[in-house]
């Protein structure tokens, strides 16, 4: 059933969300009204809090309540005509619908006599009459009489302004009657059905009005208008008396000619004077928001001057049309009118005589009037300067500098650019610009000489958030540079923007506009955080009116809305359109008009907060040079630190209550500003006290500067500090004293290290005639991600190294500053270029800061509110701090939503480092802002609060996002209030009800950043490698909330966050991790599943899903005690055997991810397949044999043979458990060969705190872990019974390289580790074995190619261990036996390419002679006679590619490729030596030894340089090559920028990495010798 047929309180929510539709709201908040099931007994209930609740806007709320209200009236009256009989046939069938308003008033009456037609109509008409009323109630909704209608002035009396603008609905003044002659009175005339007729019933109808009127006016001499369109009647409940609807004006001339009645109507002796007196009719346009129908008032003005009128009297006839005969007749005798209040009435027969016995009086009082009239009336200038001020910054002496400005503009003239220079000094967010002209002559070419911009079209601004960018980034660019919006395309673009007329804008770029201004409203700068300036400098159109309305409706009115206009008729047009939206007294109230431009420039530039002083930079000459602002925003991504920072204050307009206010704000807790260190140096608040640590980072940076040590390009210099414990503070303070030294900056890191890179380098070498001896840049890094700090350094390094330029001082300094919870044990791990910053103060550090807390407390600061320095003097001492947090939380009402939300703060503070929560949503939460009527712009957010609130909050500003937000002053301030307002309420619970804040999830501003600390909460795991005290397995909410509740409570709660937050796969992925951990198998499998179908090729879920079957496998294993019966058995070898799957499709998706290594399900695949096979080992069929080995097992496994006893209960497994050696043996071969490619030993003392931990050491120590999975594997794959029963079959072949295996080789890997064994004897003992398993002539007999390689592999090793082994082959039968891999046409893998490299580098011994049958190896039937420089040529061009293949995209930081071998002196196999022997003579701790190598203090020991040979080379171009055998390579430098620049002889040590040849310790040669034809 329809929901218009049924009374309001029977409808359900269907019903609710069809009506709101069609009234207009917004789609989200219908959605939102029925999720909160509003039916119709709800929606009659609905108030302003509940709807607010919602989120919704006050606009919205506004019309949703006055419709609902007009709805519920309407209802009333349609049940009261039910009760009574009507006698309208035309309103029967609306009595049924409580929706539609009642039809509007068809009947034009007026006082005095009717202008009807002469006779009644018949039946027919009146039928048509009624048609005619009723289709237009149905097109036109009338406003109930119940609404505040705003009240408007009338058009001025003979005003042919045609910009005046009438707003449709708004009520004029009630009809007046003569009041002082000269001011006209009014009559209203609705003609809503008039103006339907035909022409000849309009006309007469017009006539009669006006002529009826026109004769009371000039009777009674005074001016008068009647209007037509104003609703006139208040019989009908529906429409307010004076009512402006305005009428459909078929054809102007319709009303200009029915005046033509004039000399039918008078006397022809005062025809000619009525002519004059009654003036054209004026077509005044009605505009509406809700409607694009044109309708007018038409209005006719009487001035019936004394010059025309003396004397005289006017009688006239009516015309009127006569329905029978359609024409029309003029009536019977002429009569006179008069204005008697607000009507026109005519004069009675026994009344005539006193009327013209008053006509000299009324003849002199007109005269008097006109007059007086005449006089001039001298305006009072207004203080527009005042009224500015206020304007922009409420009054104050100067303008807020934290304010950006919008502003909206039309086309500028050339004189006008003289005089819009303030424009140049305001921080300038976008401008909307309806010039097409503006780049070629206008305001857009002078704005861009002074200020970086980025120039757009509305569709382009519009759409930009569509473009994929992730948050926040995709608005970063709109911060630092200002966007210039062409709004009506540019006249000088060669593309497709051109300008259009105004109605084509209106159809096809206004939606653009309305998208723009909501998406910097609602997504971009935050509530009262910006002005919107329209500076209104030539004639405006209507699309500049568009701007207004769309942000007068976004900003909820005109507190933020500032126009200035020179021209009061620019102004006039501009506000006439504009009162649609706002009244004409309240566009009047933020308005600058008649101020001449160049008054406007002058006074806002005086009300700057600093002055226009040029920015300086210290040059290598030591003098200075001028940093515009043009070149300075071009360098967007730095924070440039200028010698003269922050002088361009006004420094008398700074308060003491302001001067201390900046003081304070750095005592609380927010991070310092160069302000302060300012006013510190110029003795205006108390000096910044400087740490032992900043002394230590001062001499870190004098050491780098002077070169000690390794010479790079790119330096580093690292503070880890505790939170709160100053380590920013630290670093800024080092840039403050060196910014007169060195070029310094502050990165901001939402910018790609590319971006950066192409800044500093350019920052560098601005102003600088010689770029070789520029100052070197200070660039301070903060709060990074590894990756982009390692990036951003390689980054620069390759940049610097293009320039092929040598200095002897870095190019560029990364101090890299980082919040850490352990800064002292990272700080251990790189003594050399770390400073440590800790809550421990030293015996000087306590001094200082208790001094300068007397200090502060002389001046009144009472300790509460500078919290963060008084915890710092007592050093974060937890006992302090929890009395102090006790201290501040007495008597706090609990229940109040401020303490609620201080918990919510807590909570996300404590568990997600750097996590904030927007001003807006705190607003919005507390019920401010958007709800509040802001009665002045100064706003402050933190006196809403409670004291306690004010206390414990810091407000900031996010540096990237620029969103003003707050936090708890410190992390363990954080923990002590969550701990103490908490109570008896888990924090399971707190978590449970801030996912249920709608307000805060719904809110739309800032909303990226709040989801993200949300999911870090639930999802963002402690790492030591982030600087955490420990690694976690779940973010450390999740494992409080298991250890110190329980496991179903963490459930629940994530399985909240996951509904919430739009079924994340990342939280399913949680809940399964959080589900096989706590050993609930079954829900673990489903919520894998959930996110597996969410992301079916993500590499990490399908590992995931993996681990689920791997744990599950081990639980049935070790765990449940029943005894395995047949079912039980193949139970858990088929939850085996789907893990492993899992695992092999993990790998796969792992190889398509290109931006990720996951390596984890290789790993996975070979622990289930090691565990799988110790089970089966213990299956009663496989039992072990007398001689110890599984002979039963290996035989199942290996060949066609299956026991009967399992034959057909193990049917849908033999298949897939006879694949099972071939799967574990390419894990394990892909495992080797993964860590052949990088450093794999990443902690080396890990493994003596954690031998047993499997996880662990598969992380910390892969090498062990893959040596002790490969003897497990090979355990399960010997039989000396199957080598005898096969004699010399594949299988014997297979058991011998098992064999191989348990004895720790097969692989690559394996064979290196021996390399690492402390007891070099055992080790090659063990080789010698292994040697022994394969054939005694490995000529004669064919080696298989992985057999080959581990077999040349292992002499090569063996010959490290010990030189004088009888096993050993000489270096020459091993390239003989090599050839198949540069001869074969099939691919090899990379370690075969790698022995290449290390057998065919050229040998003193071996190569001395050249021997052109050695040169002349066949490489492939492709490419014959390829010599020995070919094959390494080959070898080291298919390393790089399979290197090229292996690294994919990921960060650079983790391609650090390990270099295996170095070039020894000696000759043979002798000449090569491992790495672990130079680490052995490498003295100190693992981290000791690891910075040796880092700074290259490894070359200077004595031992090591006796060992290796330094081989010859030279640089070309900063590329580094050298000579083979006759041919030249190119080597790639471990540091690039350690290449000297031009062309150089150069000498270096040679290492063989699975990326080639490496270069180490490269230095010029000093003593070079004639002729060098080789470089061995």
């Amino acid at each position: 059933m329809d929901y218009r047929t049924l009374p309001v309180n029977k409808w359900d929510e269907n019903d609710v969300q069809c009506w709101l539709e069609s009234i207009g709201i917004k789609k989200e908040y219908v959605e939102k009204l029925y999720v909160e099931e509003v039916t119709g007994p709800a929606l009659m209930e609905l108030d302003d809090s509940f709807l607010k609740g919602i989120g919704m806007k006050g606009g919205q709320i506004h019309m949703l309540i006055r419709k609902r209200n007009e709805l519920l009236q309407l209802q009333q009256k349609a049940q009261q005509a039910k009760h009574s009989s009507s006698k309208r046939s035309d309103g029967a069938d609306m009595q049924t619908d409580p929706v539609r308003p009642r039809n509007a008033p068809t009947q034009e009456t007026s006082s005095g006599d009717s202008c009807g037609p002469v006779d009644k109509p018949s039946g027919d008409n009146r039928a048509s009459t009624s048609g005619k009323r009723h289709r237009r109630s149905s097109n036109s909704q009338r406003k109930s009489t119940d609404d505040v209608l705003e009240l408007c002035n009338c058009r001025p009396f003979r005003s042919q302004n045609t910009d005046f603008k009438y707003v449709k609905d708004r009520v004029l003044a009630p009809e007046s009657g003569v009041s002082g002659l000269i001011t006209p009175c009014h009559e209203y005339k609705s003609f809503a059905t008039a103006a339907e007729l035909n022409r000849n019933q309009l006309q007469s109808k017009f006539a009669c009005e006006v002529i009826r009127f026109a004769s009371a006016c000039m009777n009674i001499r005074t001016n008068g208008t009647i209007h037509f369109g104003i609703m006139d009647s208040i019989e009908d409940r529906g429409w307010k008396h004076g009512q402006i609807v305005g009428i459909k004006v078929k054809e102007r001339e319709y009303y200009v000619d029915a005046l033509d009645y004039i000399e039918k109507c008078f006397c022809e002796s005062v025809q000619e004077i009525a002519r004059k007196c009654i003036h054209p009719p004026v077509f005044v346009e009605v505009i509406s928001k809700d409607s694009q129908e044109q309708r007018f008032v038409v209005e006719v003005d009487i001035e019936p001057t004394s010059s025309l009128v003396k004397n005289r009297f006017f009688e006239v006839y009516l015309p009127k049309y006569n329905e029978g005969s359609q024409k029309v007749t003029l009536t019977k005798d002429r009569a006179l009118y008069q204005r008697v209040g607000a009507k026109s009435e005519p004069i009675k027969h026994n009344n005539l005589a006193t009327f013209f016995q008053g006509l000299q009086d009324r003849d002199a009082q007109r005269e008097k009037a006109e007059l007086s009239s005449t006089e001039v009336h001298t305006e009072i200038s207004q203080n527009l300067g005042r009224k500015l001020s206020i304007l922009l910054n409420d009054g104050k002496s100067y303008m807020d500098d934290s304010l950006r400005y919008i502003l909206v503009t039309n086309r500028c003239e050339k004189n006008d650019l003289k005089y819009i220079n303030f424009l140049m000094h305001l921080n300038i967010f976008c401008v909307f610009d309806f010039d097409e002209d503006s780049n070629v002559s206008g305001l857009y070419s002078k704005y861009k000489e002074h200020h970086a911009t980025r120039s757009y079209f509305l569709q382009d601004f519009s759409n930009e958030s569509k473009t994929g960018n992730p948050s926040p980034q995709k608005h970063l660019c709109l911060f630092d540079q200002t966007s210039w919006i062409f709004c009506n395309g540019r006249s000088d673009f060669l593309g497709d923007e051109k300008p259009c007329d105004e109605n084509t804008w209106i159809r096809t770029k206004k939606k653009y506009l309305k998208k723009a201004i909501t998406r910097i409203c609602d997504e971009i700068l935050p509530k009262r955080s910006f002005i919107v300036l329209f500076l209104l400098l030539s004639p405006v159109q209507k699309p500049l009116v568009d701007t207004f309305q769309e942000f007068y409706t976004e900003m909820n009115g005109t507190e933020y809305i500032v126009c200035i206009a020179e021209s009061r008729e620019n102004y006039g047009k501009w506000a006439n359109l504009a009162q649609a939206s706002c009244s004409i007294e309240t566009l009047e109230q933020c308005s600058i008009v008649g101020m001449k431009l160049s008054h406007v420039d002058t006074t806002i530039q005086t009300m700057l907060p600093s002055t226009a002083q040029p920015r300086h930079l210290p040059v290598s000459t030591r003098g200075l040079c001028t940093l515009p602002s043009l070149e300075e925003e071009k360098l967007f991504s730095l924070e440039i630190l200028c010698i003269d920072q922050c002088d361009d204050i006004k420094l008398d307009l700074l308060t003491e209550k302001e001067i201390q206010e900046v003081e304070q704000n750095f005592y609380r807790g927010r991070k310092i500003i160069w302000e302060n260190f300012w006013l510190a140096d110029k003795r205006r608040c108390g000096e910044i006290i400087e740490r032992e640590a900043c002394k230590d980072a001062s001499k870190l940076l004098d050491d780098i500067l002077r070169g000690s040590g390794l010479n790079y390009s790119v330096a580093k210099l690292k503070i880890f500090h505790h939170p709160g414990s100053g380590g920013s503070t630290i670093a800024r303070q080092v840039l403050w004293k060196r910014r007169k030294d060195l070029r310094c900056a502050v990165i901001k890191t939402s910018y790609s290290p590319a971006t950066v890179c192409e800044h500093a380098l350019a920052f560098r070498d601005y102003e600088e005639k010689e770029i070789s001896h520029c100052l070197p840049v200070l660039l301070l890094i903060e709060d990074y991600d590894e990756d982009y700090l390692e990036e951003l350094r390689n980054e620069l390094m390759d940049a610097v190294a293009t320039r092929k330029i040598n200095s002897p001082r870095p190019y560029f300094i990364l101090m890299c500053c980082r919040r850490s919870n352990d800064p002292e044990r990272l700080c251990k791990a790189s003594p050399l270029d770390t400073v440590a910053v800790t809550h421990k103060l030293t015996d000087s550090e306590k001094s200082l800061f208790r001094t300068k807390l007397e200090k502060l407390k002389q001046k009144d600061v009472k300790p509460e509110f500078i919290l963060t320095f008084v915890l710092m003097c007592e050093e974060f001492n937890e006992t302090y701090v929890r009395d102090f947090v006790g201290h501040i939380l007495q008597d706090i009402d609990r229940s109040s939503r401020d303490t609620c939300l201080m918990r919510y703060v807590a909570l996300l503070n404590f568990y997600v480092p750097n996590s904030y929560v927007s001003l807006s949503h705190c607003e919005a939460f507390l019920g401010l802002g958007v709800y509040t009527e802001m009665k002045s712009r100064a706003y402050d957010f933190k006196s809403h609060l409670s004291e306690q609130a004010r206390m414990i909050f810091i407000e900031l500003r996010e540096s990237t996002t620029y969103i003003s937000s707050v936090r708890i002053i410190h992390c363990l301030v954080a923990k002590e209030i969550l701990h103490q307002l908490s109570g008896n309420e888990p924090q399971s619970q707190l978590a449970m009800t801030l996912l249920q804040e709608k307000t805060l999830f719904e809110n739309r501003f800032g909303r990226e950043e709040f989801i993200k600390f949300i999911r870090d909460l639930f999802i963002r795991r402690d790492k030591r490698s982030r600087g955490d005290n420990t690694d976690t397995l779940f973010s450390p909410f999740i494992e409080h909330v298991c250890k110190a509740e329980d496991c179903e409570k963490a459930i629940a709660v994530l399985k909240a966050a996951y509904e919430l937050l739009g079924r994340d796969p990342f939280f399913a992925q949680q809940l399964a991790r959080l589900h096989y951990n706590n050993e609930k198998f079954e829900d673990a499998e489903h919520w894998a599943g959930v996110a597996k179908s969410h992301l079916p090729n993500d590499s990490y879920i399908l590992d995931t899903e993996g681990q689920v079957y791997r744990k599950w496998f081990s639980f049935t294993v070790d765990k449940m005690t029943q005894e395995d019966t047949p079912e039980r058995i193949i139970q858990k070898i088929e939850i085996a055997l789907k893990a492993m799957k899992c695992f092999r499709a993990a790998q796969q998706a792992a190889k398509a991810e290109r931006d990720s290594m996951n390596n984890a399900g290789y790993f996975g695949e070979v622990e289930v397949g090691c565990r799988l096979l110790r089970f089966l080992s213990t299956v009663n069929v496989f039992r072990r044999s007398p001689e110890g080995e599984y002979s039963e097992l290996v035989k199942y496994l290996i060949t066609d043979y299956i026991p009967k006893d399992v034959e057909k209960t193990w049917g849908r497994l033999h298949s897939r458990l006879k694949g099972l050696r071939q799967n574990l043996y390419n894990a394990l071969e892909w495992i080797s060969e993964d860590l052949s490619y990088f450093q794999t030993d990443k902690h080396h003392e890990k493994e003596e705190e954690d031998e047993k931990d499997e996880k662990e050491e598969q992380i910390y120590n892969p090498r062990k872990w893959l040596k002790r999975q490969s003897e497990v594997y090979a355990k399960f794959f010997i039989s000396t019974s199957l080598i005898e029963d096969s004699n010399g079959g594949p299988e014997s072949q297979l058991i011998r390289r098992m064999n191989i295996y348990k004895s720790g080789g097969g692989s690559v890997t394996n064979i290196l580790s021996f390399l690492t064994d402390k007891k070099e004897n055992r080790s090659a003992e063990k080789l010698e074995k292994i040697l022994g398993f394969y054939t005694e002539n490995p000529l004669r007999d064919r080696l298989e190619d992985n057999d080959l390689i581990n077999y040349i592999l292992c002499h090569i090793t063996l010959a490290c261990l010990a030189p004088g082994s009888a096993k050993l082959l000489p270096l020459q039968t091993l390239r003989e036996l090599s050839v198949r891999f540069f001869k074969g046409r099939r691919p090899f893998p990379a370690s075969a390419h790698f022995l290449l490299t290390l057998l065919y580098w050229p040998d003193e011994a071996l190569d001395k002679e050249p021997n052109p049958d050695k040169d002349e190896i066949l490489i492939s039937a492709k490419e014959p006679n390829l010599d020995k420089d070919e094959i390494l040529i080959s070898a080291l061009q298919t390393l790089k590619r399979l290197y090229d293949i292996k690294m994919k995209d990921v960060p650079t930081r983790k391609k650090r490729i390990y270099t295996h071998f170095f070039l020894g002196k000696g000759y043979g196999l002798g000449k090569i030596v491992h790495k672990t022997k130079i680490d052995k003579l490498i003295s100190g701790s693992l981290d000791e030894r690891r910075m040796k190598w880092l700074h290259g203090t490894v070359w200077n020991i004595a031992r090591i340089r006796d060992i290796l040979k330094r081989v010859s080379g030279w640089t070309k171009d900063r590329n580094l090559f050298i000579r083979g055998h006759m041919k030249e390579f190119p080597i790639l430098p471990l540091h690039r920028d350690s290449v000297p620049p031009g062309n150089e002889n150069v000498t270096f040590y040679l290492g063989f990495s699975f990326n080639g040849l490496v270069a180490f310790n490269i230095e010029v040669e000093t003593n070079p010798t004639i002729s060098r034809p080789q470089g061995i």
